[in-house]
């Protein structure tokens, strides 16, 4: 596939949406690649990575051999998407979390909630295995986001671990790897990491999301290759049933405060609107709610839009 410079601004475009959703506890990367076309393209270059680096060596490091079966400047503009966004993006975003979490949270739901429909459209004929898939993958994402937070420990070997775990749920549409940060007890040590640009942690955390995410990807190409639409159905159902961590009113039921004197709420039910004034004497913020859902539904549409234009435009070309 040849490519412009416009295609590579494009998908480095793409990646800061990655990025910024990779920070959120609730909202996946992978779903950001997935409605954005490039998650295929996205698995089978990372699966190929071991061989592009094989390949170098063998080749007394030829860097254009290499680059090319790496599928070098796809990788290299997303990634730097991703570092751009995730480098400028944590501090905005835990703000706005901590500051504006309604607002924030009804955007997502509202993005996730279409881009649901938006990965389903792909089926055209459904059959009862899919729709036992979809089913399985509601429940699976039901059941991750009501697992509550831990406490865990500082040491380098559990960042490598978080790391391995984390990157694996990033590439999986619907599952938050910022979230299973969180229930590690691993979210706030790793923003904080990338606040103080603490290397040490950094690195040991990168390392594990290398490992993790190239063992991943080949199973997960094998998945899609294999049972393409059973897959799809079943990462469907675990994005929309993710969309229980990102209802936008909640009442903690339970908290803890972590070793970094943190609180972090252990146990949340979700409410409604009223429900919320009452209980916790501040505005509902309905309108803004429900504004901040249509601009997350209307965005997933206009992709949708986009990328159908840019089909038929590549088509008659």
């Amino acid at each position: 596939m040849k490519r412009n410079i416009k295609d590579f601004i494009l998908i480095a475009v793409k990646g800061i949406g990655m990025g910024a959703a990779d920070v959120i506890p609730g909202v996946s990367g992978g779903t950001i690649a997935f409605i954005t076309g490039i998650y295929e393209e996205l698995l089978a270059s990372i699966k190929k990575s071991p061989l592009a680096f094989k390949i170098f060596i063998e080749s007394k490091f030829n860097v254009k051999l290499f680059w090319k079966e790496l599928n070098g400047n796809f990788l290299f503009s997303l990634l730097l998407g991703i570092g751009i966004s995730i480098l400028s993006l944590a501090k905005l975003m835990t703000y706005l979390l901590k500051d504006h979490p309604i607002p924030v949270w009804s955007f997502f739901f509202g993005l996730i909630l279409a881009s649901v429909w938006f990965v389903l459209k792909d089926i055209k004929k459904w059959k009862s295995s899919y729709f036992v898939s979809l089913i399985l993958g509601v429940v699976a994402g039901y059941l991750i986001t009501v697992i509550s937070p831990s406490e865990t420990p500082d040491n380098l070997w559990f960042v490598f671990l978080s790391g391995v775990i984390a990157i694996c749920a990033m590439i999986l549409p619907g599952i938050s790897g910022s979230f299973i940060l969180l229930l590690l007890g691993k979210y706030k040590y790793i923003l904080a990491a990338l606040d103080r640009v603490d290397i040490p942690v950094l690195m040991v955390f990168a390392a594990g999301a290398v490992i993790g995410i190239i063992s991943f990807s080949h199973f997960l190409s094998w998945l899609l290759k294999k049972y393409k639409f059973l897959t799809i159905a079943f990462l469907a159902g675990i994005m929309f049933g993710s969309l229980n961590k990102i209802w936008p009113w909640k009442q903690t039921v339970e908290s803890i405060t972590d070793s970094h004197g943190q609180i972090i709420p252990l146990v949340e039910k979700n409410i409604l609107p009223a429900t919320y004034s009452e209980t916790t004497d501040s505005p509902s913020l309905l309108f803004y709610a429900i504004a901040m859902m249509l601009a997350g539904l209307a965005i997933i549409f206009v992709m949708d839009i986009i990328a159908t234009k840019l089909k038929k435009n590549n088509e008659l070309q």
